[in-house]
């Protein structure tokens, strides 16, 4: 679940489509650092590729990102980090 909602609002927020702040995108503040970090890779790729390049990034680096944060079967924490 954690790498399909923050890759769909990385997505989003790589394309100027995205509206809001993190807990209105329904993500804690940690997916939302998955967010950012994906995010800043696509860019640089996009600058030198192009747009489904970038989104490859997006979704290989949520998915790499979301699997180590869960990987112990939750946030280390508290439920909003």
């Amino acid at each position: 679940m954690c790498a399909r909602i923050v890759a769909h609002w990385a997505r989003e927020v790589l394309d100027g489509t995205a509206y809001g702040d993190y807990q209105s995108m329904g993500l804690s503040n940690g997916q939302y650092d998955i967010l950012r970090d994906a995010v800043d890779a696509a860019r640089t790729v996009r600058e030198r590729q192009d747009t489904p390049a970038a989104h490859d990034v997006i979704d290989r680096h949520v998915r790499e990102a979301c699997a180590d944060r869960h990987r112990t079967g939750g946030p280390d924490e508290g439920a909003w980090r």
